[in-house]
C-alpha cells in the first residue's frame, strides 16, 4: 500500500497524502502517517517512538493498519491516550497468489464503465458498509465515497459482473505498486452466495493482474471462513498476518 504511494507520489508528503516517519540512523524503524497509520518495520524502540510522535500529533487517522506484529505493539502503546478502538481485527491473513489462478475466471467480470457508475456504486456502498461496519456516505450524504469509485472506475481498477443491469459480483484492485496489486473490495449479492461467483469473480481479477505484470495480494478476516476457503480454491497462501484497528 505505501510502495504504491511513495513510487507515484514520491516523498514529498504533500503529493503523497501523508509523512514517512523514520526511526534510527539506518532507519531501522519506518511507518507512515496519512488517512491510515502503517508502521512498516522497527523494533520495539521504533514502535515506541513512533507511538510517541503519534501521540503528539493527535489522531486523525481512520485506522491503524499494517502487520500484526508491528500493529498490535503500535496500538498497545497507544491505546491509554487515543480515543476508543471502534474494532480490533487481529488476525488478518495477508495472502499472496505468484501465478495463475488454480480455478476458471468467471469470463463475464469485467472493468466497470464510468457511465455504469450509478449502478456500481449500491454494491459498493453495500461492501463497505458490510465489511467496515459503517456507511461510506456519513458525513457528506456519499460524495467523497462516490469519488472515490468514480477513480477506481476511471483508472480501470472496478471490475463486476453484471446481470439484467445489476452487479453480482464485484471487486477492485486498489494499491498496486509496480510489483504488487492488492484486490480489496470483494462482494457478492446476498442472494447469489454460495453459487461460487466470489470464486471464479476473484480469480478473474487475479488473471488481469497477472496480465499487468503483478502479483495478487488480499488480506481477510480472520473469522471469514468462507471468504479464506475462496482465496484457498483460488490458489492463495498465506505469507504474514494483518491487523487492523477500526476508529
Amino acid at each position: 500500500m505505501v510502495a504504491a504511494r511513495v513510487e507515484a507520489a514520491g516523498l514529498d508528503p504533500w503529493r503523497l497524502g501523508g509523512e514517512i516517519w523514520a526511526s534510527g540512523s539506518r532507519l531501522e524503524g519506518l511507518c507512515f502517517s496519512g488517512a491510515n497509520l502503517v508502521p512498516l518495520r522497527g523494533e520495539k524502540t521504533a514502535i515506541r517512538a513512533f507511538a510517541d510522535r503519534a501521540r503528539r500529533h493527535g489522531r486523525s487517522c481512520s485506522s491503524l493498519v499494517g502487520r500484526a506484529e508491528l500493529v498490535l505493539p503500535l496500538w498497545e502503546e497507544l491505546a491509554a491516550s487515543w480515543a476508543p478502538a471502534r474494532e480490533v481485527r487481529a488476525d488478518q491473513p495477508l495472502m499472496v497468489l505468484a501465478g495463475a489462478p488454480s480455478v476458471v475466471a468467471d469470463p463475464l467480470v469485467r472493468p466497470v464503465r464510468l457511465e455504469e457508475l450509478d449502478r456500481y456504486l449500491p454494491a459498493a456502498i453495500a461492501m463497505f458498509t458490510e465489511e467496515v461496519g459503517v456507511d461510506p456516505r456519513a458525513g457528506d450524504g456519499g460524495a467523497g465515497y462516490r469519488a472515490r469509485v468514480a477513480e477506481l472506475i476511471s483508472a480501470g481498477r472496478a471490475f463486476a459482473r453484471f446481470e439484467d443491469g445489476e452487479v453480482v459480483f464485484k471487486a477492485e484492485i486498489g494499491a498496486m505498486s509496480a510489483r504488487v496489486g492488492q484486490i480489496q473490495g470483494v462482494w457478492v449479492d446476498p442472494t447469489r452466495r454460495g453459487e461460487g461467483l466470489g470464486t471464479i469473480g476473484t480469480a478473474a481479477v487475479v488473471e488481469r493482474l497477472g496480465a499487468m505484470g503483478r502479483i495478487s495480494s488480499l488480506y481477510v478476516n480472520g473469522f471469514n471462513t468462507p471468504a479464506r476457503r475462496t482465496y484457498d480454491r483460488i490458489g492463495f497462501t498465506q505469507v504474514a498476518s494483518f491487523a487492523t484497528v477500526l476508529f
